[in-house]
């Protein structure tokens, strides 16, 4: 990259962003350390007064990266932008070593021993420990094999609670930070999208505690116990949710949800792709994908095609997409108006151009004419067998759910009479976390806060109570020996015998 001095302001944000630190301010200008600069081109595009110009300058010993596709040209002895890879002796070196698993074992922590991993029984109608400073309603023991065992259940009133919901597609439910509201009041907000998936954050301490709560511990348990929902968003969706089924999105039910973004649906395919046209374009609203200048279109062997992408370029042949309701979740309705022009010095006539989406769902096949005119044509065999690969691979569109709770509150005096014990032997998995029988996932830090997907845990096992709180059943399972140590209450124990039910008091 080359400094344009007389553009330059000396604002410093190629100086903040630059990953190898090749950048420095002298005399209120930018000067770029050739040695150390990978010509990455984060400075070209965080530049906001067009000061950066493109200019890679190979010297030799220059070695050029594959590992991603930024394409950093490493010099001897420096590194490549993601610190990763270093140039030495005219050889890329992975700066890291492999690990094998006994190399990181201590940081990995422990996992709960193998007896203890089941409850013996759920805290599915167990019943709640109320007040918190009597023995749960349900503490029994067993044999594990030569260990004797421990599990202790109640069915926990959680303030400290919410729900994320996923919905897999690609369909644009709202903007990030919007409320999600059931008819006209609160519920929650819409999240981050992950991977193909919108994600929407139902409950919380605030929002229980709140003006709304006993809709939003209602709204909470009815997802968690698989019930439809109707939602909506904030200048967004109307949604109706329902945890293991298709998701309906303004009256839409759709049909899949992505194989990856445009950029990784292009590797996946890129062989079948080339056989299907010239240039192939995938829609996405975060990745929009051109084959030519991809990474996988040259490994495969596809020439330039002189086409142009209304989009802003992340690396070559990835695009940073919009959000709408047209093809890939983007803008585009029409999908010769992603095309926003083509170099006819490159392009030539009978060239095919394939626009699609990560879905497979719809395609479009056009033709350079003699003219200069894209014409729209049948979708060929070879793109007709690319879309159907596309949309063979792809998942259908579906809603799950994670519950989100603290039990590191006062129920844990119905458990133990040492509180602090318990926290710090489910943490070190001395003592072993399930909800209605499933396992959980403990956050890591203070309390005892876990999730736990609500797909795995029996439909109407949530409840709530005009406190307002959500109950859930938890079960705590440790060795006898463990028990004993933080304090449990051994008086209240009675043996389990797994072909009798047992009785909640």
């Amino acid at each position: 990259m080359k400094i344009d001095t007389e553009k330059c302001i000396g604002c410093g944000f190629c100086v903040r962003d630059c990953p190898v630190e090749a950048i420095l301010l002298r005399k209120k200008k930018a000067t770029i350390d050739r040695g150390k600069c990978t010509s990455c081109g984060v400075c070209l595009r965080v530049c906001e007064y067009d000061a950066v110009r493109p200019e890679k300058l190979v010297s030799e010993g220059t070695l050029q990266c594959d590992a991603c596709p930024i394409n950093c040209l490493i010099n001897p002895g420096y590194l490549g932008a993601c610190h990763r890879y270093r140039n030495e002796g005219d050889k890329l070196v992975r700066i890291t070593p492999l690990h094998p698993f006994d190399a990181v074992e201590d940081i990995v922590g422990p996992e709960p021993p193998e007896a203890i991993r089941r409850p013996l029984t759920t805290a599915i109608g167990a019943g709640t420990t109320y007040p918190d400073c009597k023995p749960a309603p349900v503490i029994v023991h067993g044999k594990r094999g030569n260990l004797d065992v421990v599990t202790v259940v109640t069915e926990a009133p959680l303030s400290y609670s919410s729900i994320l919901i996923k919905i897999d597609t690609d369909l644009p439910v709202g903007d990030e930070g919007a409320d999600v509201l059931v008819g006209k009041r609160k519920v929650g907000m819409v999240m981050t999208e992950q991977y193909g998936s919108k994600m929407l954050s139902i409950g919380g301490v605030n929002l229980l505690t709140a003006e709304n709560g006993f809709l939003v511990a209602r709204t909470i348990t009815d997802i968690a116990n698989r019930r439809p929902v109707k939602l909506k968003v904030n200048e967004g969706s109307r949604l109706v949710v329902q945890v293991g089924r298709t998701p309906v999105i303004d009256g839409v039910e759709p049909e899949n949800m992505r194989v990856g973004c445009g950029s990784a649906t292009l590797g996946l395919f890129a062989t079948l792709l080339k056989d299907a046209a010239d240039e192939v374009v995938i829609l996405d609203s975060h990745l929009t994908s051109l084959m030519s200048e991809h990474t996988a279109g040259r490994f495969v062997g596809v020439r330039p095609s002189g086409v142009k992408l209304k989009f802003r370029m992340s690396t070559p042949g990835r695009y940073f997409g919009d959000h709408g309701r047209g093809w890939g979740g983007t803008t585009i309705e029409n999908p010769i108006d992603v095309i926003s022009g083509l170099d006819h010095q490159i392009a030539w006539p009978g060239m095919r151009i394939l626009v699609t989406e990560t879905t497979g769902t719809n395609g479009s096949l056009f033709e350079l004419q003699k003219n200069g005119s894209l014409l729209e044509i049948r979708l060929s065999d070879p793109a007709m067998k690319a879309l159907e690969a596309i949309s063979a691979s792809c998942e259908p569109s579906f809603v799950s759910a994670v519950y989100m709770g603290g039990t590191g509150g006062s129920a844990r005096a119905g458990v133990v009479r040492y509180p602090i014990r318990l926290t710090r032997a489910v943490h070190a998995a001395r003592a072993n976390l399930t909800v209605g029988g499933a396992p959980a996932y403990v956050l890591p830090g203070g309390g005892i806060n876990f999730m736990v997907d609500v797909g795995r845990v029996k439909p109407r096992s949530f409840y709530w109570t005009p406190t307002p709180a959500t109950i859930c059943p938890v079960e705590y399972t440790t060795t006898l020996d463990e028990y004993e140590k933080m304090g449990g209450h051994l008086e209240a124990m009675k043996p389990f015998q797994a072909s009798e039910p047992l009785a909640a008091p």
